[in-house]
């Protein structure tokens, strides 16, 4: 029987990434996102927002650390992790759902570069989001300037 572990997710940060490093060295990153539904029930509009806790491991978490903060805009590509544990303070059970990233993409702007440029991040150094391997354009901040076509193409993500 074949299985599927596979999370999309699109929302916004609740809180400032979290940056650690592992006894080894690896980086380890935790943050929190928001991720807001609404739809309509009789007539009537209603919202939901779901909150979810993600974890992202190596250069992922130094690019998240660096580049986004609580409210940036985030597309995540992860997989569901569960983990149980013994809590310290009562002893008690504890167990957590949370989502591990194996890409992201930045949204919006916000990153320090032309607003609505988008970029991404993948294990492994290569490139797996954009749909092709060629380098990124950023659409002009003020399209009536000219050079103001930066090449984005030699950014590690």
């Amino acid at each position: 029987m074949a299985n599927f572990n596979k999370v999309l997710l699109m929302g916004n940060l609740t809180r400032d990434v979290e940056l650690r490093h592992t006894q080894s060295g690896m980086a380890l990153a935790k943050f929190g996102m928001a991720i807001n539904r609404k739809w309509s029930q009789n007539g009537e509009q209603k919202e939901s927002t779901c909150f979810v806790d993600l974890t992202a491991w190596g250069r992922q978490a130094e690019l998240l650390s660096q580049y986004v903060k609580k409210g940036s805009q985030l597309f995540v590509e992860g997989r569901l992790e569960y983990s149980t544990w013994e809590s310290q303070e009562d002893g008690k059970k504890r167990s957590k759902l949370e989502v591990v990233v194996e890409n992201f993409q930045f949204m919006g702007s916000g990153r320090g570069g032309a607003g609505g440029e988008e970029g991404g991040g993948s294990s492994g150094g290569e490139r797996r989001s954009g749909g092709g391997g060629g380098a990124r354009k950023a659409a002009p901040a003020n399209e009536g300037q000219a050079g103001a076509d930066v090449d984005y193409g030699d950014i590690p993500f």
